[in-house]
């Protein structure tokens, strides 16, 4: 907990002075110590920083997957947004919920045309979804990994020399991907190493392929199913003064 980012309390403020140095837009995940819940629970959180350096969306994970549940409290839907870079539409998942269909759905819905899925890292998840959602959205993707191996264990863990006896060499292998809104690869994914991984995305293969399908557009049938999203960030309490 005394590790985890407080936004309010300007945590992020080093990185939003990076981004707006060198123009970049930045999606970063984080442990957000929530300032409006309290103060003491902790949400897996995915952070839209802008090329001017300033905090545009946070989106706290709808739902922690499996064992994560004894850790990360439950998020809502405000941090469902996406944003304009570019001539594209950028939106983001955590990790399993990339596999919502209805999460996918409201981002859809906003334009989204890039798509950015973080994860702890392994190929044997990014390999299927990453085309799986550029496919169906007629987005580019980017999934994005991290790696855990043994000697990235620290010293100063509880039970460190017994991790390190029972662990695998490498635990989460990265996975890092990117494709096309044809579903092809523009980056496979790459597994045991770090790296800086480049492509250019030219946004007109988005309008080619979502001329035979437009999931939130022209093939779509709001008369017929239609999603009804709450975006108001969740509190317990609401005070006027």
């Amino acid at each position: 907990m005394n590790q985890a980012v407080t936004i309010e309390n300007g945590d992020l403020a080093a990185v939003c002075k990076t981004a707006a140095k060198h123009g970049i837009a930045v999606y970063l995940g984080v442990m957000e110590r929530a300032a409006n819940r309290g103060g003491h629970s902790l949400y897996c959180s995915m952070v839209y920083i802008n090329t001017s350096g300033e905090i545009c969306s946070v989106h706290r994970k709808l739902m922690p997957t499996h064992e994560e549940r004894l850790v990360w409290a439950i998020g809502d839907g405000h941090g469902l947004r996406t944003h304009k870079l570019g001539p594209f539409t950028v939106g983001g998942l955590n990790c399993w919920e990339n596999w919502l269909p209805l999460a996918r759905a409201a981002l859809y819905a906003q334009g989204e045309d890039l798509h950015v899925a973080i994860w702890p890292g392994s190929r044997g998840i990014t390999q299927h979804i990453t085309r799986h959602i550029a496919r169906e959205g007629r987005s580019f993707v980017a999934s994005v990994s991290g790696l855990m191996r043994r000697e990235d264990i620290p010293d100063d863990i509880p039970h460190a020399e017994l991790l390190r006896e029972t662990a695998d060499d490498i635990m989460a292998n990265g996975g890092s991907c990117l494709a096309s809104p044809t579903g092809d690869w523009l980056l496979e994914p790459e597994v045991n190493t770090e790296s800086l991984r480049i492509a250019e995305l030219r946004h007109d293969i988005v309008l080619e392929e979502r001329h035979s399908l437009d999931v939130a557009g022209h093939y779509s049938r709001p008369d017929v199913t239609r999603l009804i999203v709450n975006r108001k960030r969740q509190t317990t309490a609401e005070f006027d003064d």
